[in-house]
């Protein structure tokens, strides 16, 4: 498998493009789903990349969808072949944010909005470390090992030779909860300070007195893709389940509601001295 080939996003380009042959066919996903006798919810995973698609689904569904040039269906009948393949996140074993990581791994940019905590891609191994152990109390030590050893191979996409360009809008709570203890929040926030150097990171802050803002709802994030292709996402994370949005009216919403949160933000450099600040306060 060359190194090159996302499987999550190999499998949304292949739903991406399996919707479109059905709309074409004027079909609905029920109307397939009676034609091939599998569920209705099988036909939808499909299109919208969340399960993975064998060649012999592909080839069904060419066939119900009348395909007849036969450089289609090899160049699907591939797109199945390395959607199949597994990403480097399947060395470690289960990872439940599996989908996620696939599409960060191949995205360009991310914005996120972070109510309580500082983003993964931007912790330390021991703020890391601490925050997976007190959201999940239950975890095993070689689980939480591992995942803290997940995280820091994402953060290789800060480091890369082609960047991931984040942007994060923290609320003041994600600087002011102590996870861990005093000695790794210093220790966090002065790295937080070091990366907002980066040119392409940009952290802002929603101090308190700011009051009542569009984030008010809970964390989310939006992933955006070199290939025009490939439809943004918005990523909500979830305690037994994730929600991906992917219309583009949703996805609207949301990048309406960021720059919201952006304009009502510390800039750039404010954010930058308002953490430093904080950090100095827990070195007392």
């Amino acid at each position: 498998m060359a190194s090159n080939v996302n499987p999550t996003v190999r499998r949304r380009r292949l739903g991406q493009e399996l919707r479109r042959l059905r709309e074409l066919k004027g079909m609905t996903a029920e109307e397939v789903a009676e034609r091939l006798l599998v569920s209705q919810s099988k036909i939808s995973r499909l299109e919208n990349g969340r399960r993975s698609i064998s060649q012999r689904d592909v080839r069904d569904l060419c066939g119900v969808y009348e395909v007849e040039d036969h450089r289609v269906v090899d160049s699907l009948m591939q797109m199945a072949k390395d959607s199949r393949q597994q990403g480097w996140w399947h060395a470690f074993g289960d990872i439940p944010y599996s989908v996620y990581i696939g599409l960060e791994t191949d995205a360009a940019s991310l914005r996120v909005y972070e109510p309580q905590v500082v983003p993964g891609l931007l912790q330390t191994p021991a703020y890391a470390e601490a925050l997976i152990q007190g959201a999940l109390p239950e975890t095993p030590t070689t689980d939480v090992e591992k995942r803290v050893q997940v995280r820091l191979r994402r953060q290789e996409r800060i480091s890369a030779d082609e960047p991931l360009r984040l942007w994060a809008v923290l609320d003041e709570a994600a600087l002011r909860r102590v996870v861990g203890s005093r000695p790794i929040m210093r220790e966090q926030l002065e790295r937080l300070v070091e990366q907002t150097q980066l040119p392409h990171v940009t952290v802002q802050i929603l101090p308190f007195d700011m009051g009542a803002h569009p984030g008010l709802n809970g964390q989310y994030a939006i992933l955006e893709f070199p290939d025009a292709a490939d439809s943004s996402v918005v990523y909500i994370e979830g305690v037994t389940s994730d929600l991906y949005l992917e219309k583009a009216h949703d996805v609207q919403k949301y990048s309406v509601m960021y720059e919201h949160l952006r304009a009502q933000a510390l800039n750039a450099e404010q954010s930058r001295q308002f953490i430093a600040d904080i950090a100095k306060e827990y070195a007392r």
